[in-house]
C-alpha cells in the first residue's frame, strides 16, 4: 500500500472527482433532512449540491486527460476557497448551524484542505503529471 505522499496527482483528483460528485447528489437530493438536522439552511444545501457536479465534471476530466497546470492549480484554489467558505459562513454569521452542522461544516472543511493539500504536494512531485 502507497503511503500517502506517494499517491499521484491523478488518483488523487479522481478521488477528488467522485468524493465531489457523491457529495453533490446527497446535497442535491437530501438537502431538506440534511437542514432538519444541522440547521445549515436548505437552499445553501441545495444550491452547493448543484455546484459539485459541474465542479465533479471538471475534475474528472483533469484526472483523466494530462491536465495542463492551470487545472490542476484550478482545483487545488477551488478546493481552498470551499474549505474556507465552510468555515466563513457559520464563524461570520451568515449561517446559524446548531453543534451538529458545524460539526459538519468544519469536518468536510477539514476533509476538503487535507485533500487540497495532499494535490498540491502530488502537484510539486517531479512524477506529477501535468504541463505548463
Amino acid at each position: 500500500m502507497p503511503k500517502i505522499n506517494e499517491i499521484s496527482l491523478k488518483t488523487l483528483i479522481t478521488v477528488d472527482a467522485l468524493t465531489c460528485t457523491a457529495m453533490g447528489v446527497v446535497l442535491l437530493f437530501a438537502s431538506a433532512p440534511i437542514s432538519a438536522i444541522t440547521h445549515i439552511p436548505q437552499a445553501l444545501l441545495h444550491w452547493a449540491g448543484l455546484s459539485l457536479l459541474p465542479i465533479a465534471a471538471f475534475m474528472a476530466i483533469t484526472a483523466a486527460a494530462s491536465a495542463p497546470r492551470w487545472a490542476v492549480s484550478l482545483v487545488i484554489l477551488g478546493n481552498l476557497l470551499w474549505a474556507i467558505a465552510s468555515i466563513i459562513l457559520p464563524a461570520g454569521g451568515f449561517i446559524t448551524p446548531n453543534a451538529f452542522g458545524w460539526i459538519v461544516m468544519i469536518g468536510q472543511a477539514a476533509i476538503v484542505a487535507f485533500l487540497a493539500k495532499l494535490e498540491l504536494d502530488a502537484s510539486r512531485t517531479p512524477l506529477a503529471t501535468t504541463h505548463s
